[in-house]
């Protein structure tokens, strides 16, 4: 046992919730931002203001009908898998071998989660980075065995557990189809707590709205409890994460507070509470829709795309004659579901949280 533990402390392999439940989980966040997100925001800025470049077909992979074409923001996005693992390899310290090795693992490991591909390559790409440390530099041929092992275990554990995962999210996605079956009361609240949920944990919010075509009154709701949980972290966060913090979540990404949650998941309650009270209001009072991309649905205010979809959608309504004008109410319910009522509703619970120590200082820290 003695030999066994100081092999492993040699590799730099730790088993801990630290390890494995926060720096894995923040690099994951990273990955996925500077992939998939940043994919998604520059495809529709190219489309919204028809810029040529971000419109352009870069590059086509395959032919005749099964060939698929990519813009700039298409192969961002594609690459979500291998960044969020290349991110996790980074966080669990891998050598150069090891690191590069997890590119083809984080992609196969996506593509068989299917939409939950992201939680799939989180579990895939720690094994694969262990595993791949083991034997990291323990031979003469490093160069050849390193990257076998990880490819190797990384794609075999993938054909495993990546297809379970996908079901489970599925089975999220389901709910949610449900939630949109109900009444807009019930069915407000239920989808905008599922998907605010869904954006700040590992799992693709846009990819379950895309995947359930989450348009309507559903996807209004949809943006609502994203936007509960980006700018209320944004906001409520602002003492310890200042103007770096507040830009960071409200126009990136909440599930950057995923670290301080498994910590303290009680800084959840604010933005889960406001979500709770900001949905019903879209579908009833507001009849606030999405009917742009359904994959804007889940993208809350990162880089505004939410917003963006909401507007194209009112565009597309009145260019068929569904909707006869945007109207100030519209905006006023854009504005107010979006920004205003997320930011108040989070601080005012946040501060009552403080207040009897269910959330203590620095518990929402980014390490920006």
């Amino acid at each position: 046992m003695v030999k066994i533990a100081a092999f492993l402390k040699r590799k730099d392999i730790v088993f801990s919730g630290k390890r494995y439940g926060i720096d894995a989980l923040g690099a994951m966040a990273q990955g996925l931002f500077c992939t998939l997100l940043v994919g998604t925001i520059l495809n529709t800025i190219g489309q919204q203001f028809n810029i040529g470049f971000l419109n352009a077909i870069i590059a086509t992979i395959g032919s005749g009908d099964g060939a698929v074409s990519y813009t700039i923001g298409g192969l961002a996005s594609a690459m979500v898998g291998p960044g969020i693992a290349i991110a996790i390899g980074f966080a669990l310290h891998c050598p150069p071998l090891v690191l590069f090795s997890l590119i083809p693992v984080g992609f196969a490991a996506n593509t068989m989660g299917g939409a939950g591909g992201p939680l799939a390559v989180y579990f895939v790409a720690i094994i694969a980075s262990e595993f791949g440390k083991l034997v990291s530099k323990e031979t003469k041929i490093d160069i050849l065995i390193t990257p076998i092992v990880t490819v190797l275990v990384g794609i075999g554990f993938a054909a495993l557990v990546a297809y379970p995962i996908g079901t489970a999210a599925s089975a999220v996605g389901e709910a949610v189809k449900w939630a949109t079956q109900q009444q807009p009361f019930l069915m407000g609240i239920l989808v905008s707590v599922i998907i605010g949920i869904a954006l700040t944990l590992p799992i693709s919010s846009a990819a379950i709205c895309a995947a359930l075509s989450l348009t309507g009154l559903a996807g209004g709701a949809a943006v609502a409890g994203c936007c509960a949980h980006m700018i209320g972290f944004a906001v409520m966060s602002f003492k310890e994460n200042r103007w770096g913090g507040l830009v960071a979540q409200g126009i990136g990404t909440s599930m950057l507070q995923m670290p301080n949650l498994v910590k303290n998941p009680r800084c959840w309650i604010p933005p889960i509470l406001t979500s709770a009270i900001t949905g019903p209001l879209a579908t009833c009072l507001f009849k606030l829709e999405m009917n742009g991309a359904a994959v804007s649905s889940g993208m809350g205010t990162c880089g505004l795309v939410g917003q963006i979809g909401v507007y194209t959608g009112w565009i597309n309504d009145i260019a068929t004659g569904a909707k006869t004008a945007i109207t100030a109410m519209d905006w006023i319910g854009l504005i107010l579901i979006c920004f205003v009522l997320p930011a108040i509703l989070s601080t005012a619970f946040c501060m009552i949280l403080r207040k009897i120590g269910w959330i203590k200082d620095n518990d929402l820290k980014l390490d920006l």
